[in-house]
């Protein structure tokens, strides 16, 4: 009676293991199903996933890719603003900084970031330090929302930020950059 049960137990594992087997492999998973919240399920494979994301290019198009949709009226170009009359610009201040006898080092103008295919700020103006990064935007409330974000880590006067977030400039030496800041406008 034993060998009977031993055999009988047996022959449900293999039957259990080989329904198991079977599941999660129904024709919906094959034909890019979605979850029952109506999401997409994730490709199998990466092959899947390019071939899933990527439409097939016309003929004697392979292997050009578009960055891009073409700019038409329901998606216009976006074109950064401009810095307000009698604003400094970014570069002033930093060469103010500079004169002053702060440090500057690693100047690089970073405005085409200020777009939505950089930092997404809506900045005129970019240029950053290893001690400081010098935001120009183009009104005293769009640098007023963006300093309040980054509360005691910027300061701003007029539509001009400062922006010492990651920087490690000591508080000290922010208020000299503040001040420098303060005389040029």
């Amino acid at each position: 009676m034993t060998k009977r049960l031993r055999m009988l137990s047996a022959a449900a594992a293999v039957v259990i293991a080989l329904g198991l087997a079977g599941c999660g492999k129904d024709s919906a998973d094959q034909d890019g199903a979605t979850w029952a919240d109506g999401r997409p399920k994730a490709p199998a494979s990466r092959a899947a996933a390019a071939a899933q994301a990527a439409p097939e290019a016309p003929a004697g198009q392979q292997g050009k890719t578009e960055q891009r949709p073409p700019a038409n009226k329901a998606n216009p170009p976006w074109v950064r603003p401009s810095r307000p009359t009698g604003t400094p610009s970014a570069r002033k201040v930093v060469d103010a900084f500079k004169a002053a006898g702060l440090k500057v080092t690693n100047v690089r103008d970073r405005s085409a970031d200020c777009g939505p295919d950089g930092l997404g700020v809506g900045c005129a103006e970019l240029i950053t330090t290893t001690a400081v990064s010098v935001y120009v935007f183009a009104d005293p409330a769009g640098a007023g929302d963006q300093a309040d974000q980054w509360s005691t880590e910027a300061y701003r006067n007029g539509a001009v930020v400062l922006n010492f977030v990651g920087t490690g400039t000591s508080v000290a030496e922010r208020k000299r950059y503040d001040e420098v800041l303060d005389k040029l406008s």
